[in-house]
């Protein structure tokens, strides 16, 4: 089943939202809320508008780096939706709306980013029924609309921008300046789903137990007999994925968890024995030489990442040699994966970094890649989980970055480097832990700096090496906040990665949000 159908047969199957991308990287936020409210959607290019079948309900226009002023922004072909669908437009969507059908749209005096109040909503209006005068909201665009045509009529406004929301009369057809997306829009959530289950009259009907029983009947029709190897890393998403194939077909699921060097302290070990309670057919693997003599004197990030994306499908490659009828290769890519690696639709949003499970395989791996999460997002896949009823100590886990320790060292990577990370990396995790912070926070590990600083330890003058501790809150990766960790926890973990691994003798800490930052430092 290619990736196309897969989309297909889930729209089949589900009541479906269809979001138009031109481009903006909160579009995936706007997927990711309507999820949210157990509404499926898809997204799509706006020049590759499929065709609208009975399951789709409504439609999202989303914002966009373009101005709509500019003679090569997006121009979409509405014709079968607008009037016909109830519509949304966010941001540049409802520019277009207003300057393609008669309305102005002029640049502002100053480019309007953060937070705002309403300071007028229709209350009547039931985009906006919930709602509250005084709520904030998070704009961001640098055009106005500055007139509308005569049917349309004004819906919210702030201080400062009189057009921050409009409803086509005699139309289900609504547009926001605002974003309510995202976290800072106090009331986001209402709007949207005043949207997806009022006006387009959607039950609600994506559910984890849905998705489980659906995606089973799926796999168990494209993969038949087949054989299928699956990468385990010990994390959410391929557990995940592992125990929805094997409820699929059986022990024709052979895992793999394959000790690359660049895991955490006694991980291979420890990820193994859990394992055993799930009933999986694993076998572990020690590949870390090859990965280390694929990343000798390496340094760029992008490199680094190819190189243990290549031999992650090497290593693959010879295992599969080993195992009679594989012929497919399965993976717990997610959405986000596939979004910072490329335009998640092949629209013009901007890539941000690889990701070593995306991108396909070489012409020489004779396995097609299998990938049952490739369209949830982590808090998805975790209800899915649970579904499933995986140990919580699995789904529990903070996400892991694929490539392990080898981005979160900065520069080359050595056997010597990675042996102090994970000294590092246990004693952070162990204390967030310890002190009860570990659910707090979404994800935390620690960099290596390529950098020496000077210290002293006793009356000795030091010249070694410099750590940054990371920690966000976030809900799926897309947007991230740093963990406001208390100092005098911050202090304990500093004073006992400098007294008890040598070669450390600098800790720092990352309050850097998400965006402009990721999460990983490579």
């Amino acid at each position: 089943m290619t990736k196309n159908s897969e989309r297909d047969y889930i729209c089949c199957m589900h009541q479906t939202i269809i979001i138009l991308d031109f481009g903006s990287q909160y579009t995936q936020l706007i997927a990711r809320r309507i999820r949210e409210l157990n509404v499926y959607c898809e997204i799509h290019p706006w020049d590759k508008i499929p065709p609208i079948s009975k399951n789709v309900k409504g439609v999202v226009l989303s914002g966009s780096p373009f101005s709509v002023r500019d003679e090569a922004s997006p121009k979409p072909n509405l014709s079968e939706i607008k009037g016909e669908l109830p519509l949304l437009g966010i941001c540049f969507g409802a520019q277009y709306l207003a300057h393609h059908f008669g309305g102005e749209v002029t640049p502002s005096n100053t480019r309007e980013y953060g937070r705002a109040s309403l300071k007028y909503i229709d209350v009547d209006n039931p985009l906006l029924r919930g709602m509250s005068n005084g709520s904030e909201v998070w704009m961001s665009h640098g055009d106005t609309i500055q007139q509308i045509p005569e049917h349309y009529k004004i819906i919210a406004s702030t201080e400062d921008v009189a057009i921050a929301g409009y409803h086509i009369q005699g139309e289900s057809t609504y547009a926001i300046q605002f974003h309510p997306e995202v976290y800072h829009s106090a009331e986001g959530k209402i709007l949207l789903k005043n949207f997806v289950h009022k006006l387009c009259d959607c039950s609600g009907d994506w559910t984890p137990d849905s998705f489980v029983e659906e995606t089973t009947k799926k796999l168990k029709l494209q993969l038949g007999s087949d054989k299928v190897i699956l990468g385990l890393s010990g994390g959410v998403d391929s557990s995940v994925a592992a125990v929805i194939l094997h409820k699929a077909i059986g022990n024709n699921l052979q895992c793999i968890f394959v000790d690359n060097g660049l895991l955490r302290k006694n991980e291979f070990e420890s990820v193994l024995e859990s394992y055993k309670t799930i009933g999986l057919n694993v076998k572990g693997l020690d590949a870390s030489e090859k990965f280390y003599n694929a990343l000798k004197n390496e340094t760029d990030p992008e490199r680094k990442r190819k190189a243990i994306g290549r031999t992650f499908i090497e290593v693959f490659d010879e295992e599969s040699k080993k195992v009679k009828g594989a012929k497919w290769l399965g993976q717990g890519t997610i959405y986000p994966d596939v979004i910072e690696s490329v335009s998640a639709t092949g629209g013009p949003s901007q890539t941000i970094k690889s990701h070593h499970n995306v991108g396909g395989l070489p012409d020489y791996m004779k396995l097609k890649v299998v990938e049952p999460l490739r369209l949830l997002f982590k808090d998805e896949v975790r209800r899915i989980g649970k579904s499933l009823q995986i140990d919580q100590r699995i789904l529990g886990r903070h996400p892991f970055p694929g490539p392990g320790l080898g981005i979160r060292i900065l520069g080359e990577v050595t056997r010597e480097k990675v042996r102090i990370l994970q000294e590092v990396d246990a004693i952070f995790i162990d204390s967030l832990k310890e002190d009860g912070f570990y659910d707090d926070v979404w994800q935390a590990g620690a960099i290596f700096l390529p950098i020496q600083s000077v210290g002293v330890m006793g009356d000795e003058r030091t010249y070694e090496n410099a750590i940054a501790l990371r920690a966000v809150t976030s809900t799926d990766g897309m947007t991230a906040d740093w963990c406001h960790l208390p100092y005098t926890f911050l202090a304990k973990v500093s004073n006992r990665i400098i007294n008890q691994v040598k070669g450390i003798n600098r800790v720092t800490y990352d309050i850097s949000s998400k965006p402009p930052a990721t999460i990983e430092w490579e």
